[in-house]
């Protein structure tokens, strides 16, 4: 028997509010889209480029509506056992040779071991299972491969899963559905057509303003206003990783610990600190020391 549901908050503007209280600052565009992916019970498709607080919206998320957080993690080569089921083959095999030594053979001991007491859940499955229904993130499923969508399909659109030893498992209760994708392949129509749809854009200046406030409330207004300064600047740089909303986090961290009050104060000490924002040599051959502070001083 499924639990009750999460309360489901009345409007999107309280779910922006709940979030809030959790220290993710969400557009309203995205508020909008969870609330309706809430309230329509549909998973929701979030694509943007990577940093912009895709995976942590899942976490909140389920902060928020006082449930457990299943993730899946995809990547090349993610089959049905790692993300669905598998069997507890060593326990079947122990099983199997002590029902011999007993003299128990046949289909009494096959009916045991294909049983879900030797069926180990993964993600997909975990999340169709629970008595109360948990956010479900499938992240960066643009890194799996396109066969990998056709297991999805099933979950997605009625929610069970087809073992051949068992039959068809139902779910208890519908997750509640969140896939991420950083854009790096097309993903397929008959995927998108099962999900709401929002694309995420790194945050405006007031926006990533009020994060930075949230996370690190200890900053100090006016390096606050240069961090964010600095940080949007430096995006609008050819880089080849373009820095997100929790590598400025760590920028504004690591200002701190150094006891940094101004970007504008030591251009060297400056460029030290890149390293928590610039993530490839070419960028941080391409940002020296002179074009941070000529940034630094763009953003003062």
């Amino acid at each position: 028997m499924c639990a009750p549901a999460p309360e489901i908050l009345m409007t999107w503007q309280s779910l922006q509010t709940a979030l809030a209280a959790q220290s993710y600052v969400a557009s309203d565009d995205l508020s909008v889209a969870l609330h309706l992916a809430l309230t329509l019970e549909r998973p929701l498709l979030l694509e943007g480029a990577a940093g912009v607080g895709k995976t942590e919206i899942a976490r909140t998320l389920s902060l928020t509506q006082d449930t457990k957080l299943i993730r899946l993690q995809c990547y090349e080569g993610l089959d049905a056992s790692q993300a669905i089921y598998e069997w507890n083959y060593q326990r079947q095999l122990l099983t199997i040779r002590s029902a011999a030594e007993g003299g128990e053979t046949g289909k009494s001991v096959e009916d045991r071991i294909f049983s879900r007491d030797f069926l180990l859940e993964r993600p997909l499955l975990a999340a169709i299972t629970q008595e109360k229904p948990p956010v479900l993130l499938i992240d960066e499923i643009d890194r799996a491969d396109e066969e990998f969508e056709a297991y999805l399909l099933e979950v997605l659109s009625d929610y069970q899963v087809s073992v051949p030893e068992l039959g068809t498992i139902t779910a208890t209760c519908k997750p509640i559905v969140i896939l991420t994708s950083n854009g790096t392949r097309d993903l397929s129509d008959a995927l998108r057509r099962r999900c709401l749809y929002t694309y995420v854009e790194y945050p405006d200046r007031a926006a990533e303003l009020a994060i930075l406030r949230a996370r690190c409330p200890q900053v100090e207004g006016h390096l606050a206003n240069q961090i964010i300064g600095f940080v949007q600047k430096l995006r609008e740089e050819e880089l080849e990783k373009t820095p997100g909303v929790a590598e400025m986090l760590d920028f504004a961290a690591a200002l701190m610990g150094l006891g940094i009050a101004d970007l504008t104060h030591d251009p060297a000490v400056l460029q030290s600190t890149l390293t928590t924002l610039l993530k490839t040599q070419s960028d941080q051959a391409h940002i020296t020391s002179d074009v941070a502070a000529r940034i630094a001083g763009k953003a003062a």
